[in-house]
């Protein structure tokens, strides 16, 4: 069965974020389309993300040493073993929908937490004598991002860091087809805003029906 991963990284839901609400529609229309596909939605504000910290580094010194699982205190125990699923559950998925608002140039900070605990050697890439090699070669994904401005183009461009580093990421993982869909410009043209997140919700609907 194909297993979708949707992951949401915006605290406010559909009726506030236009991201969320292109999602939406999105995965709604997906899921008509492909009824038999296991689709789960991780909310990144709802779900357990352990940030790699001191007890995380810890834990895993202690089982690359040699001791056992049980010797590990209570937290890092706790912690080791949530990354450990959380990569898991990345690395058997089939696809996956990243829905993001672009803040202060690139994306919510849980995004990132989360990328850092899927991106596990051995499980999205290995390392060769050659340098890393991806492991999801058979995978896809897809970016909804919404911007207030407009940085696909133009002068701004450059300063767009957020889906520009999970399309490299994700290629860095062995990903090769990564798509997106852009919501952008609602803050600086207002009288736009309704316009534009009605056609983002168009472009989504069409898409899922061939994603």
């Amino acid at each position: 069965m194909t297993k979708v991963l949707y992951i949401t990284g915006h605290p406010n839901d559909e009726t506030v974020s236009f991201s969320m609400a292109t999602g939406k529609a999105f995965i709604e229309s997906y899921k008509a389309a492909n009824p038999e596909h296991e689709v789960k939605h991780i909310d990144l504000y709802e779900t357990f993300i352990p940030l790699i910290d001191k007890e995380v580094f810890a834990g895993w010194g202690k089982l690359q040493s040699g001791e056992a699982f049980e010797a590990l205190s209570e937290t890092e125990q706790q912690k080791v073993s949530r990354l450990n699923e959380l990569s898991d559950e990345f690395a058997a998925a089939d696809k996956y929908v990243f829905v993001t608002p672009m803040w202060n140039l690139s994306f919510p900070a849980i995004v990132k937490a989360y990328i850092d605990a899927v991106a596990v050697a051995g499980k999205a890439f290995k390392y060769t004598e050659n340098g890393p090699v991806g492991l999801l070669t058979d995978k896809k994904a897809l970016l909804i991002q919404a911007r207030g401005g407009f940085y696909s183009e133009g002068p701004a461009a450059d300063f767009e860091l957020g889906n520009r580093y999970l399309q490299i990421i994700l290629g860095f993982f062995g990903i090769p087809s990564v798509e997106e869909i852009i919501i952008e410009g609602q803050n600086a043209v207002p009288d736009q805003a309704e316009t534009i997140k009605a056609k983002a919700i168009e472009k989504a609907q069409n898409l899922a029906e061939k994603f």
